[in-house]
């Protein structure tokens, strides 16, 4: 009797216990856009060069949307509950392309999948997007090969690491992001000067 008393009585201790368990509050995922804005755009010149600007590959731990930051102990965090709306590769991709439409020294500037014919293309790697703390700083890294193309011949002219920095002015989610994305700026500028330099 006293047994069969004992296990009527658990499932009401167990809802007892349940009941001043702390309530969890619900975090979303907000998705930043990473699309740095070029330069105000320069007509067109009389130059009739096109150029193709193909997807960055992602480097290594760059295929992860999550914002990445370099802890004061050396580990390397992604988020979770904060990322980029997209992948950092594709959007480096189409801020380049669009940073060299701005320039005016080309009359196309084409993405993969174009039927037009480049004088030049602009290929490579997004190497990093990261925030690093104990730096002060967030740091942006595409490797870039350029190559000249005639007929059906295409010659490599240059291949250059690009680097770009910014300081962080907080380790909020917001101060990370706007580093981030002014360490890219940067980076895509210096970018622009190195392609429009050899092409």
């Amino acid at each position: 009797m006293k047994r069969r008393f004992a296990m009527l009585a658990l499932p009401a201790s167990l809802a007892g216990c349940g009941s001043i368990l702390p309530a969890q509050t619900y975090a979303p995922r907000t998705d930043w856009p990473l699309d740095p804005a070029p330069p105000p755009a320069q007509p067109v010149q009389a130059d009739d060069k096109i150029i193709l600007v193909r997807s960055l590959t992602a480097g290594p731990g760059m295929d992860k949307r999550g914002l990445q930051t370099l802890q004061q102990n050396g580990s390397l965090h992604v988020g979770y509950y904060n990322r980029w709306a997209a992948d950092p590769a594709d959007a480096a991709t189409a801020a380049l392309a669009a940073w060299l439409a701005a320039t005016g020294a080309f009359r196309a500037v084409v993405q993969s999948g174009s039927t037009l014919t480049p004088n030049y293309i602009v290929e490579g790697s997004f190497n990093e997007l990261a925030a690093d703390l104990a730096a002060g700083q967030a740091r942006a890294s595409i490797t870039l090969v350029i190559s000249a193309q005639a007929g059906l011949a295409t010659t490599p002219v240059a291949q250059q690491l690009i680097l770009g920095t910014a300081p962080l002015t907080g380790h909020s989610a917001p101060d990370l992001v706007a580093a981030q994305r002014a360490a890219l700026s940067q980076a895509l500028a210096r970018a622009t000067t190195a392609i429009l330099r050899f092409a």
